[in-house]
């Protein structure tokens, strides 16, 4: 399959490229490398902002106004921001990875293409928006922006990521149209959670500098409307998980069962931090939970339908039919 019209390629590139086709296994690494590496970025500018490295390096695209790499003068905090500036790099190169395999892959999965772009272009983004936060001293609606713009990116990773692994087929659902209906709902709860974190955070103490401004938001009060919104996506999550049981969808029970006990872990922790006043370890694993409870959340939407090899032993599969547990 030749690059689309919508996705031109040069000549010259895709003779290359057909040269070295890539195998689906190869594909599928790259793609969930790529997933483990925009969550290891997300912890890692989390780690940033905990030890209050948020201005190591005091503005962007330079690390100074003299230097584009970290000065001996600035100390450990300089060598934290800068080396998660590096990261950035590391992303970016395993995402032109995943976009080479997709080029190159023959026969190419239908939809695979625009989310290797989407991916590929969204980590120059992410660094033009970690520069806004520092040019902008750290404020904390843009700091938020950059976190949703990770949450943005790994949610595209993780569809490629899928798409790599199913057949090139169309998808057929696995639970009844409510079900689906409460499971997006669900996705959007779990998003407008992930959002009202990010005000959270604004409030509290972690700026990322001892000078960086804070939201103006009451923390107690923001923080009662996120649990409340936890307390929701939980309710739904469960409910989910009950109601795929009951028609005997085995795939979307299971991915429902993780998203539920992510969701608890998440929860317990998220309960202790703030009874116990912020420590950074434990906040730092409460940004890794969000990008759990994100990629638990997406995996469960994926569960409520499949795409299944097209031939003459394939048959729709009743919305009521137990799903087989290979994807």
């Amino acid at each position: 399959m030749k690059p689309s019209a919508r996705f031109p390629v040069p000549a010259v590139v895709q003779r290359y490229l057909d040269r070295y086709p890539v195998s689906a296994a190869l594909l599928r690494r790259l793609a969930y490398a790529s997933i483990i590496a925009n969550v290891a970025i997300v912890v890692t500018g989390g780690a940033v902002r905990l030890t209050r490295s948020g201005l190591g390096c005091p503005t962007w695209p330079r690390c100074t106004d003299a230097s584009y790499v970290v000065t001996p003068e600035m100390g450990v905090n300089g060598v934290i921001e800068f080396g998660n500036r590096l990261l950035t790099f590391a992303v970016g190169i395993i995402a032109l990875a995943v976009l080479l395999a997709v080029l190159a892959r023959q026969p190419r999965p239908r939809g695979l293409l625009p989310l290797a772009i989407a991916v590929f272009l969204g980590i120059p983004a992410q660094a033009v928006i970690g520069g806004i936060t520092v040019l902008t001293d750290l404020n904390p609606w843009v700091v938020g922006l950059h976190f949703l713009a990770s949450m943005a990116v790994i949610a595209a990773a993780y569809a490629l990521w899928r798409r790599a692994v199913e057949p090139d087929a169309p998808a057929t659902p696995t639970v009844p149209a409510t079900l689906r209906t409460l499971a997006l709902l669900t996705t959007a709860v779990s998003a407008a959670v992930l959002l009202v974190g990010t005000w959270v955070t604004g409030s509290g103490p972690h700026a990322g500098d001892k000078g960086a401004a804070r939201n103006g938001l009451d923390p107690e009060s923001i923080s009662q409307v996120h649990a409340d919104g936890v307390f929701l996506l939980i309710g739904l999550s469960v409910a989910l998980l009950f109601a795929f049981r009951a028609v005997g969808a085995a795939r979307a029970t299971r991915a429902a069962a993780v998203l539920v006990a992510v969701e608890l872990g998440q929860g317990l922790i998220g309960f202790v931090q703030y009874f116990t006043h912020l420590p950074g370890a434990l906040v730092a694993a409460h940004m890794l939970g969000s990008c759990l409870v994100l990629l638990a959340t997406l995996a469960m939407l994926w569960s409520t339908r499949e795409r299944r090899p097209v031939g003459p032993a394939a048959r729709p599969v009743p919305a009521t039919e137990p799903v087989p547990a290979a994807v």
